[in-house]
């Protein structure tokens, strides 16, 4: 009768990922920006002043107000300009698509600062005309320099965004409306819009984002938005948590829009899920 041989011993399989250089540097990234973190908490809880907070928190509050006005106000008057330009982008007539081009690449490829800086000093160098045509009550005022800047850039984007929404839609559409006698307007307005809309939606809660974060540049033209009010607040105590909490005060916006953008965008296209 043969031996019975014992079994060979089974080889332990490896468990868990490999230690990759990747994965290595990965790691050393997510251990350093938690000692960030960590350290920036530590310094608001060690050098929190209470009287600070208590003398400078109404002030922060009514600079986030003019913030959140400089923001829905460019927003609103970007959003009427973008319909025309966004027209000329689609246009086939060679005057009307080289204007809104030229519109569109001066405000997307200069700084925001810049052209704020072009709106609110380059104004003065007009003063007479402006009093002329009754004009110079508003160019004077920064705040109102600022929404003019900002809802002119904004638009540029916005436009862009809208036409490029636009030419997602199938020509399909188009070509359906042709063919039960709808006149082109009623086709935009009805059978297109509505469609572009719900594919523009995220790029515009984008562009809603990035004005929030780039209406600080508003502060430097002496508006006393979020960040004007920060820099009134550290030229008076040269303590740097007051940025700190202007920065926190920023992320619970930017995080309250995009929150409430998920629950509209979830609304508007829930018939898509069905």
């Amino acid at each position: 009768m043969s031996e019975v041989t014992a079994p060979s011993a089974v080889r332990p399989r490896a468990t868990g990922r490999p230690w990759t250089g990747a994965r290595i540097v990965g790691t050393l990234l997510i251990c350093l920006w938690s000692a960030l973190g960590l350290g920036i908490v530590w310094l608001l809880i060690a050098d929190f002043d209470p009287e600070m907070i208590a003398k400078y928190l109404p002030r922060i509050f009514y600079g986030v107000w003019v913030t959140a006005e400089i923001v829905v106000l460019s927003v609103l008057f970007g959003a009427l300009i973008s319909l025309p330009v966004a027209v000329g982008r689609l246009s086939y007539n060679p005057v009307a698509g080289v204007i809104a081009f030229a519109y569109s690449y001066f405000f997307r490829g200069t700084p925001l600062l810049a052209q704020t800086f072009l709106v609110y000093y380059g104004a003065g160098q007009f003063v007479g005309f402006f009093k002329a045509v009754g004009l110079w009550v508003f160019f004077r005022d920064a705040y109102f320099c600022a929404i003019f800047t900002f809802a002119l850039n904004t638009a540029a984007y916005q436009a862009e965004i809208l036409a490029g929404a636009i030419r997602a839609v199938p020509s399909g559409q188009w070509q359906a409306a042709d063919a039960l006698g709808l006149p082109r307007f009623t086709t935009l307005r009805k059978v297109i819009l509505p469609q572009a809309l719900i594919t523009a939606l995220r790029p515009y809660g984008n562009e809603v984002i990035l004005m929030i974060k780039a209406s600080a540049i508003a502060s430097i033209i002496t508006v006393l938005d979020l960040m004007g009010q920060t820099r009134l607040a550290f030229s008076k105590t040269y303590d740097l948590q007051i940025y700190i909490w202007a920065a926190i005060i920023y992320l619970i916006m930017v995080e309250v829009l995009r929150r409430f953008w998920d629950v509209l965008e979830r609304r508007l296209t829930r018939h898509l899920k069905r």
